[in-house]
C-alpha cells in the first residue's frame, strides 16, 4: 500500500498548515500554467486554422465541437470524483492537455481535428470551463469561511487570469519567430507543442500533492484554512457519490439561468472575438495579442474589486450591474465605426463582464449545504459549457455575413436578459454572511 494511503499520526498544527500552504501553492501553480496555455490558445487557435485553409463558419463548428467535449468531460469528472482519488483525476486531466498540445498541430483534415477538439483540452474560451473546474472549486469552498469565500475564489479567480493575461501576450511569439526566419506555419505549430509542455507542467505540480479521497466537509463557520482537508493523507475509503439534497430547486434554477448567460457568450467566445477582429479590421497578430493581454490583466484586477463590492452591494447585485453594462458595451462594439473605438468598448467589457465569475462561485456555495457542494459545482458548471457549445457554430456562420457584428448584438440582448431573470428571481434568496449582516 502506498505509504500516504496508510495511517499516520496526527501531525503538529503548525507542520500541517505549512504542507497545506505548500499543496495550496502546487494547486494554483497548476492553474496558473493551464491558464497561461488558455490564453494564447484561444488566439492561435483561430490563426492556425486559418492558416492551413479552414473558413470562420468552419471554424465555429471546430469551437462548438471543442466546448460540446468540455462540457461532456466535466460531466464525467463531476460523476468520478466522489468515487476516485482526486489526485490521479487532475493529472489524467493535465496528460489530457499535453496530448491536445501535441496532436493537434498535426492534425490537418477537419474529421481529425474535430476529433482532437472534443477529446482534447484547447478550448476556444478562456475562464472558468473545463474538467478540472468543480473540483477545485469544492477544494476552494472547502477552504474559506462564510465571510472569506467570496475573497478565495477572487484571489483564485484573479491568479487564472493574470496567467491567462500573460499567455495573451504570448501570442505574438510567432511573429517573433518569423523575425529570425521561421515560417508562419511553424511557429504557429510551435506554439501549440507549448501547450502540451505546459500540460506536462501541470502533471509535475499534481503529482507532488498526496493521494485525495473526498472527506466530509469542513462547515463554513470553521476557522480558515490554507488548504482543505481533501489534501489530507487519508485511508482509502468507499464514499458514497454527492448528491442534491433540499437544495436542488435552486441549483436547477441557477443552473437554467447560468446556461442562458453562458449560451449568449458562446456567440462572442475569445477565438471567435479574435477571428472577428483579424476579419473585419485586419488586425494582426501581435497587435491582437497586447489587446488581449490588455483584457485579461483587466479581468484579473476586476476580481478582487468584485469581492470588494459584494460585501457593499451583495453578491447577486454586484454579478448583475456589472454584467449588464458589461453587456451594453458589447452590443456597442458591434455598431462602432473604427476600431479604436471597438477596442475601448472591449476593454471596459473586460473590466466588467468577469466580475461575476468569483461572486457567482461564491453564492452558489453559500446557498447549498456543504455535502452539496460537489454535485452543485459540477450541476451549475455542466449545463453552461453544453450550453455555450450550442452557440459558436452559429456565431461562425454570421461572422461570414455582410454585418459580421451580428454575434455582439444577440450576445448581449441575451445576457442583458439574463441578468434580470437573475435579479428577479434570487434578489430576495440572500448567503450567510448577507443575512447575519441584515
Amino acid at each position: 500500500m502506498h505509504a500516504l494511503e496508510t495511517s499516520i499520526p496526527q501531525a503538529e498544527p503548525a507542520e500541517r498548515a505549512a504542507a497545506r500552504r505548500r499543496d495550496l501553492r502546487l494547486i494554483l501553480a497548476a492553474r496558473a500554467a493551464r491558464n497561461f496555455g488558455d490564453g494564447f490558445a484561444v488566439i492561435i487557435l483561430p490563426a492556425y486554422l486559418t492558416a492551413i485553409g479552414y473558413s470562420p463558419s468552419q471554424f465555429g463548428v471546430v469551437a462548438t465541437t471543442a466546448l460540446l467535449g468540455s462540457a461532456l468531460l466535466t460531466l464525467s469528472v463531476g460523476w468520478l470524483a466522489p468515487r476516485f482519488d482526486l489526485r490521479s483525476l487532475l493529472i489524467a486531466g493535465a496528460l489530457l492537455m499535453a496530448a491536445t498540445g501535441l496532436t493537434m498541430p498535426n492534425a490537418h483534415h477537419i474529421v481529425l481535428i474535430l476529433l482532437v477538439a472534443f477529446v482534447g483540452t484547447m478550448n476556444p474560451a478562456t475562464g472558468d470551463m473545463g474538467p478540472l473546474v468543480p473540483i477545485e472549486h469544492t477544494v476552494l469552498a472547502r477552504e474559506a469561511t462564510d465571510t472569506d469565500r467570496t475573497k478565495v475564489f477572487a484571489r483564485y479567480s484573479l491568479i487564472g487570469a493574470i496567467a491567462t493575461a500573460a499567455g495573451a501576450l504570448a501570442a505574438a511569439l510567432p511573429d517573433l519567430l518569423r523575425a529570425f526566419g521561421i515560417g508562419a506555419l511553424p511557429a504557429l505549430q510551435a506554439m501549440l507543442y507549448l501547450y502540451a509542455v505546459l500540460g506536462l507542467v501541470g502533471v509535475a505540480c499534481y503529482r507532488a500533492l498526496p493521494r485525495a479521497q473526498h472527506a466530509e466537509a469542513k462547515p463554513p463557520s470553521a476557522p480558515p484554512a490554507c488548504v482543505p482537508a481533501t489534501w489530507s493523507p487519508v485511508r482509502r475509503k468507499e464514499h458514497a457519490p454527492a448528491r442534491l439534497g433540499k437544495s436542488r430547486g435552486v441549483v436547477y434554477k441557477l443552473a437554467a439561468l447560468f446556461s442562458i448567460d453562458a449560451f449568449a457568450g458562446g456567440f462572442v467566445v475569445q477565438s471567435l472575438l479574435a477571428l472577428w477582429l483579424f476579419e473585419r479590421f485586419g488586425l494582426s497578430l501581435s497587435a491582437a495579442s497586447t489587446f488581449f493581454f490588455g483584457t485579461g490583466v483587466l479581468a484579473a484586477f476586476s476580481f478582487p474589486a468584485a469581492a470588494w463590492l459584494a460585501k457593499r452591494i451583495g453578491l447577486i447585485n454586484t454579478m448583475v450591474y456589472t454584467h449588464g453594462t458589461s453587456s451594453l458595451c458589447v452590443i456597442a462594439a458591434a455598431f462602432a465605426p473604427n476600431l479604436t473605438v471597438v477596442l475601448v468598448l472591449l476593454l471596459v467589457r473586460a473590466a466588467l463582464s468577469q466580475m461575476d465569475v468569483p461572486t457567482r462561485t461564491s453564492y452558489v456555495m453559500a446557498v447549498v449545504t456543504p455535502e452539496e457542494w460537489p454535485a452543485a459545482a459540477s450541476i451549475t458548471t455542466v449545463p453552461r459549457s453544453l450550453a455555450s457549445s450550442l452557440s459558436p457554430a452559429l456565431a461562425g456562420l454570421m461572422l461570414g455575413t455582410p454585418w459580421s457584428g451580428l454575434p455582439l448584438v444577440i450576445c448581449g440582448v441575451l445576457k442583458i436578459a439574463y441578468d434580470a431573470a437573475l435579479l428577479i428571481s434570487f434578489r430576495h434568496i440572500k448567503p450567510p454572511e448577507e443575512r447575519d449582516a441584515a
